[in-house]
């Protein structure tokens, strides 16, 4: 017999997607010298400073940069990494200007989280051959061409030609009933060579900064409880969704920030009960961009306590029984989604917005008629009433 329902809003999580070509482009870029010039045998060259793990690329993935007697000091002052050997491009985006009036602009797949798919980056306007990548493997993306063509816009400021264009990568978008979502990562860059009689310019201005969350939390009814789990796997051959509950966020640590497909493993449990009979069941979760449990868009995560079927990457319901070492298993339900953003349902462009989680949940005692345990494989009565 079912004992009550409840809608819970316990802790609404708060996740902020990473979807910004390089989040360290929003420091001011600064200045190294280059060995490309147009008139005087300098180049002023304005790159953000490159994140520690830039250089880390696979022998079989690196692309040359510049001429092969390039030393490391020359290397590095127009962005590119060294490794003893051979200058070569780092996992960034990466501009630079020539003397005779060209962009050449790399993009590293793992210039973003999730890894971009160099299948869908592109400049935004392709009306000339040249616009497509010079050449492009598996892990970046080439290009060369002159700063007239693709789209390039051409303006004066402070005594340069100023030479800007803008690159953005396609995007899978799902389209609910209440709300569209993505889980890929949505890359824009807009990048410039400033040209005058002395020196030569690259600027890479970054245009997806994430606003700062705000933390929140509300008390359930009924004494239950949603978290977010914080587990790590320290140790070769441990299982991440058993490490993950191990422990949780506390409230003071929202917001969380998470990237984009990354895993989010929530626990819902019933606090206070010591009844080893009753069963905490989910029925609704969903998710929203702001604390309102009403507000859209919003995005289902599971129906019925089973997941959303028209989600390409399905919430994955965990089981939690005694092998999970708590005092009562019945009392808790856990499951794990993979990190999406909100994407405006008429343009189609992701909101930068947070993500709030809820759930509505029941308890009930089992019994000949109804042992509580949910089947995700028919449909359940919808006549049920839902107090909150």
């Amino acid at each position: 017999m079912e004992l009550l329902k409840c809608l819970l809003v316990v802790v609404a999580a708060a996740v902020v997607c990473d979807t910004t070509p390089q989040t360290h482009w929003l420091h001011p870029p600064q200045k190294s010298q280059s060995s490309f010039h147009f008139q005087q045998p300098e180049q002023q060259s304005k790159v953000p400073p490159p994140p520690s793990d830039k250089c880390a690329v696979v022998a079989h993935e690196k692309i040359e940069c510049g001429t092969p007697d390039l030393t490391a000091e020359q290397c590095e002052s127009i962005d590119c990494c060294f490794d003893g050997q051979q200058c070569y491009y780092g996992n960034a985006v990466t501009v630079q200007c020539t003397f005779d009036g060209q962009f050449v602009v790399v993009v590293a797949k793992e210039s973003t989280q999730p890894p971009l798919d160099m299948h869908l980056v592109s400049l935004l306007k392709m009306d000339n051959e040249v616009c497509n990548p010079l050449y492009a493997t598996s892990a970046f993306a080439v290009y060369q061409f002159p700063v007239t063509l693709c789209g390039t816009t051409v303006k004066e400021e402070d005594g340069f030609i100023v030479y800007e264009n803008h690159m953005a990568s396609a995007y899978e978008v799902g389209i609910g009933p209440r709300g569209s979502i993505s889980r890929d990562s949505h890359f824009e860059s807009l990048f410039q060579c400033r040209y005058s009689g002395t020196a030569v310019e690259a600027l890479i201005l970054e245009v997806n900064p994430v606003p700062a969350p705000v933390p929140v939390s509300a008390t359930g009814p009924l004494g239950v409880e949603l978290r977010v789990g914080s587990g790590r796997c320290h140790y070769k051959g441990c299982a991440e969704d058993v490490a993950a509950y191990s422990s949780f966020y506390s409230p003071e640590d929202f917001p969380i920030t998470k990237k984009l497909q990354d895993s989010v493993y929530i626990e819902v449990r019933l606090l206070e009960r010591s009844d080893p009979n009753i069963v905490l069941n989910l029925e609704h979760c969903w998710a929203t961009s702001t604390p309102n449990p009403g507000s859209e868009p919003q995005w289902d995560l599971l129906i019925d306590g089973c997941p959303y079927h028209d989600d390409h990457y399905q919430t994955i319901v965990i089981p939690v029984d005694d092998s999970a070492g708590l005092e009562y298993p019945t009392h808790h339900k856990r499951f794990i989604i993979k990190m999406f953003t909100f994407v405006d349902s008429t343009t189609l462009l992701p909101l930068q917005d947070m993500v709030f989680i809820h759930c509505s949940t029941s308890v009930c005692y089992p019994s000949s008629m109804d042992s509580c345990v949910q089947h995700c494989h028919r449909q359940r009565d919808d006549t049920d009433e839902m107090f909150t």
